[in-house]
């Protein structure tokens, strides 16, 4: 089956046709759930203060991309003509209209958090977390000092005014408006904006000198209020309130490669800092008459307004000052040594002698470096292949390929060019890849590469071997340390020679592919999983043990929800576990009632995705990039890949009974905690995964760091 007849009109039309009869949670509404499940850490007193407030910039970073691709989408249909919106399978104005509402109710609640919780709790650590008003007059004097050496030449205040040309508001930043009060009362108020140099002054903090044990910051927003009188000299009043516009994210290119994307990339990312409006920020005492006039100059209107804080931006409280103060952070977890990898002085020899399952952020990255720098400077190795979907920006991994390429390997590197946000990061190391020798892929038409795979060509007396990385994460040093992820060293046959093709299919676009091993999107992925699905019916319908138990981040795919229904009603037992988005309901009586959803929001961020298939008592057990979702089965390459070893299948069950079982940070899909049969039972999988794995390190003489 080519990709081209997975990707043709009629899926779409089918998915949609299934909308109606499928029972299902709106996508929107379902990841906003999600998001709240973020902002329950925030909430939740077991978490370190400071990572308390770091999973609220978490929750404000989330929603304002949320805001700039989801609903800016929805915007832009529900502006178009009526009898247009009319052909659309739902009208998206009753929807928008719930999301607002459900936006608002958070960010109350957000707002309530921040001030009732987090600043109590910071002072009785000894951290004030102080505006102007606050201020002692050594403080104040301090501040108004430190505004006029620094941040007063970083500020370009504009006055409004009738004649000017009308405004324009950078995508996610914060401005101040100000409100010029003239002396002589028959004189009319005048209003300003200021952008807060956030950037150019390195950071939205600033740090008051320690007095007697206690530590004081100041927000840049109340430096700059401390010293508005003297950038605006002559006025009776002067006080500003903040504000932030969002922008519409989304690319407008299509799904497919025509004409020179690359330029097509450059052009959409340079559009996405003058895209169309999607929310205006503001802080709910701002007075109405300013608020007009910013609209009026800025040219949108009040369907744009979301109601605010003091303060906007608050992921710039991913910066806040660290302080060196016991118990406000996570205790350390450094990534940890793998038993056999760590002492192998070949990273491919010992490949050859056995597979090896890796789980980040809990084990070394390290390992995925080691491998492809091996088989950089190896004279046995004659080529390195690679999907990079999210890059780091100061790539390791970029870097080794570089090399490869430098020491005359053929290199070929498949670049996504659309990993929504990071398509500059990916555009920068493709060009340097280029210059350095190496085949570089910019995408397929039709598809987004989202698998995480690696292949080394090595000859071996005389003849060809391989060496394999699959992994359900990218490319990246950084994320590595905060999302979790599994990865496959091996050299398999079976799966190497099958990845062969799927590099073939991205060189070569080579759509004449079978599959028996790896469930490949867009080929068989989709039929596989249904195949096993039906597997498990049968056995049900025969009387026998089924059931499902799978991981992902997201579940939303009309046709997977439908079959997992029969599934269910049929008598197969399924257990899933589903970070992000659900549309599945569960527990529905005559529906979902053999069907339990729960969702873990911790410490990292849950990424891995595993299935499980009991197959009558020979579980088949699958690790994938892919999430059940109609882009990932229809319009993406995704690689599921089976484990085989029996050792390693071991490991996998362990993981994932680890994360099902979890009774700590499981949420049922009403954002309730999971309470688990034994209430004498107290699992936590993310701990009690490092746990584990530290002890394997320890047992085989390893020092945990």
């Amino acid at each position: 089956m080519s990709a081209k007849d997975n990707t043709d009109p009629t899926k779409p039309s089918q998915e949609k046709s299934l909308v109606d009869e499928v029972p299902q949670i709106s996508r929107e509404l379902s990841w906003l759930r999600f998001n709240y499940r973020v902002l329950q850490e925030a909430k939740d007193p077991r978490v370190p203060l400071l990572e308390r407030l770091n999973f609220l910039a978490i929750f404000s970073s989330n929603l304002d991309e949320y805001f700039k691709v989801r609903v800016a989408t929805m915007r832009r249909l529900a502006k178009l003509k009526k009898k247009t919106r009319e052909k659309l399978e739902d009208d998206p104005l009753p929807e928008l209209g719930e999301i607002i509402a459900e936006v608002s109710r958070q960010q109350q609640e957000f707002g309530q958090v921040f001030r009732t919780e987090i600043l109590p709790e910071l002072r009785r650590e000894h951290i004030h977390l102080i505006d102007e008003t606050e201020c002692t007059d050594g403080q104040r004097d301090m501040a108004l000092d430190y505004f006029r050496r620094t941040i007063k030449p970083l500020l370009v205040p504009i006055i409004f005014s009738a004649n000017a040309s009308p405004l324009f508001l950078k995508d996610q930043t914060v401005y101040l408006i100000v409100r010029l009060k003239p002396q002589a009362q028959e004189e009319a108020e005048q209003y300003a904006i200021l952008e807060i140099p956030t950037q150019k002054h390195g950071s939205r903090f600033v740090q008051l000198p320690v007095e007697q044990g206690e530590h004081y910051v100041m927000l840049l927003d109340d430096v700059i209020r401390v010293g508005l009188p003297e950038l605006f000299p002559g006025f009776a009043e002067v006080e500003a309130y903040a504000v932030k516009l969002s922008r519409d994210a989304e690319l407008d290119i299509e799904e497919e490669v025509s004409g020179n994307l690359m330029a097509k990339i450059k052009k959409s990312l340079k559009k996405r800092e003058t895209g169309r409006p999607s929310r205006l920020l503001y802080d709910p005492k701002t007075p109405e008459p300013m608020l007009h006039a910013l609209l009026e100059h800025i040219g949108i209107t009040t369907d744009e307004l979301v109601v605010g804080s003091r303060f906007h931006n608050f992921r710039d409280f991913f910066g806040f000052p660290k302080f060196d103060i016991p118990g406000l952070y996570y205790p350390p977890q450094p990534p940890l040594p793998h038993p056999v990898l760590e002492k192998a002085p070949s990273l491919l020899a010992a490949m050859k002698e056995q597979e090896f399952l890796l789980h980040y952020p809990y084990q070394k990255f390290d390992y995925v470096l080691r491998f492809l720098e091996e088989a950089a400077d190896d004279p046995a190795v004659t080529s390195i292949s690679v999907t990079l979907y999210r890059v780091a920006d100061k790539s390791q991994v970029a870097k080794a390929l570089i090399r490869a390429a430098e020491n005359g390997k053929l290199v070929t590197a498949v670049v996504e060019l659309k990993a929504r946000f990071d398509e500059e990061s990916n555009i920068y190391w493709g060009s340097k890849l280029e210059k350095a020798g190496a085949n570089v892929i910019y995408g397929v038409p039709d598809l987004k590469v989202h698998s995480k795979i690696g292949l080394v060509t090595r000859q071996e007396d005389g003849q060809t071997a391989h060496y394999a990385y699959l992994s359900t994460g990218n490319y990246n040093e950084k994320t590595s340390r905060i999302y979790t992820d599994h990865a496959l060293f091996t050299t398999d046959q079976r799966l190497t020679s099958e990845m062969s093709k799927v590099f073939n299919f991205l060189v070569d676009g080579n759509t004449n592919l079978t599959f028996e091993h790896l469930l490949v999107a867009p080929f068989n992925l989709r039929d596989g999983l249904e195949k096993l699905i039906k597997h498990e019916m049968e056995l049900a319908r025969n009387g026998k043990p089924a059931y499902i138990v799978a991981k992902m981040n997201a579940l939303q795919d009309s046709r997977m929800i439908k079959q997992l229904y029969e599934a269910g009603q049929a008598g197969v037992k399924i257990e899933l576990l589903v970070r992000g988005i659900c549309s599945l309901i569960p527990g529905v009586p005559g529906l979902s009632e053999n069907i339990s959803v729960r969702s873990i929001v911790d410490r990292y961020l849950e990424h891995g995705r595993i299935y499980v298939f009991g197959n009558g008592g020979e579980e088949k057990i699958f690790i994938a990039s892919a999430d059940w979702m109609n882009r990932n089965l229809n319009r993406r390459v995704e690689v599921a890949f089976p484990v085989y070893d029996p050792v390693l299948r071991q490991e996998t069950r362990q993981m994932l009974d680890l994360h099902m079982k979890d009774n700590q940070k499981a949420r049922l899909s009403d954002n309730q905690y999971w309470i688990s049969d034994d209430p004498t039972l107290s699992v936590h999988a993310q701990g009690e995964a490092y746990r584990l794995l530290k002890e394997k390190a320890t047992q085989a003489g390893l020092p945990a760091t």
